[in-house]
């Protein structure tokens, strides 16, 4: 492609006609949904959670023309991933809040991403859980284990403000726990960790990318359809089973994701769940003491502005 014809590409991503470089769409209003959460906070304190912000960024050091062919391909799909990211960060600003992410800061692993996500975690004070896209490196081009993590893990880690396996954070009495489902699974270790957070007896909010299963949950992702694949942690194998042989294995519940779902169900201290993934809304109650919150895509404008109280 001829650098005009690379110029003029790069103007229509972004709605703009290079004769006369006038925007011919206007930004959506930022849509943030408001939710209220009874956590038993020692005092009311209010979040911003944003999740799937899908930043394609990618600058001349990077030298991988396989990476700067997906960032052109990836940046039509989105386009406004910085624009409503900055808007969510000066709304949580100017309203004091706490700002969460739930996942997928990045599309997938460049220089430039990393580079982005650590000056924006590093300019607030950021609370992070990571997601599948974090550790992606060019997008469905492999199987996506724990081996094919690791071998970005590191550098992406590097940019996060906490810590991304598994991590705690108390704001005013109330427990904030992080957590890595990306692949659709709960490890041992990470159960073990969870019970230990259960132990200090306050009340708990779990951060995670990926929703876990709820019926309500999974009838809206598959519309009727039993083979769709619903994209959730801890779905039954008869439902699992019905999708196509890749997502079937990549989804299906193992023993300890299955044994810590069963158990967290039962945790009293669980007051809800934040997470993200379905680049939609949806919420669904949990358990007896606790609601699932999936949050929209930031790269859509969408939002979520939580009460504690």
């Amino acid at each position: 492609m001829s650098a005009g014809a690379l110029l003029a590409s790069e103007l229509a991503a972004y709605g703009v006609d290079g004769k006369d470089a006038k925007p011919r769409a206007k930004f959506a209003p930022l849509k943030v949904k408001e939710i209220r959460i009874e956590a038993g906070a020692s005092k009311p304190f209010t979040a911003m959670q944003v999740s799937d912000t899908h930043l394609t960024l990618v600058n001349a050091s990077e030298n991988d023309a396989r990476k700067v062919s997906l960032a052109m391909g990836r940046h039509t799909i989105f386009p406004w991933s910085e624009h409503y990211f900055d808007e969510a960060v000066h709304l949580a600003r100017t309203k004091g809040d706490l700002l969460l992410h739930t996942g997928d800061m990045i599309d997938f692993v460049s220089k430039a991403n990393l580079a982005y996500t650590e000056r924006a975690f590093a300019s607030d004070d950021w609370y992070a859980s990571s997601g599948n896209h974090e550790f992606s490196k060019y997008v469905g081009e492999a199987k996506e284990d724990a081996a094919y993590k690791a071998d970005s893990y590191d550098r992406v880690q590097a940019a996060f403000p906490n810590d991304l396996t598994f991590c705690s954070r108390v704001v005013n009495g109330v427990n904030f726990v992080a957590i890595d489902d990306v692949y659709y699974n709960v490890t041992e270790a990470q159960h073990e960790l969870f019970r230990k957070e259960v132990e200090k007896g306050l009340p708990i909010i779990l951060m995670c990318h990926v929703p876990f299963y709820l019926p309500g949950l999974c009838a809206d992702q598959q519309r009727g359809n039993a083979s769709t694949p619903a994209y959730v942690t801890g779905a039954p194998l008869d439902i699992t089973s019905k999708y196509n042989p890749h997502r079937a294995e990549q989804q299906k519940t193992d023993a300890p994701t299955g044994a810590f779902v069963a158990w967290l169900k039962e945790q009293k201290l669980l007051k809800g769940i934040l997470c993200g993934h379905l680049h939609k809304f949806h919420e669904e109650r949990f358990s007896p003491t606790a609601m699932q919150y999936v949050c929209s895509a930031t790269y859509r404008g969408e939002v979520q502005r939580i009460s504690f109280v």
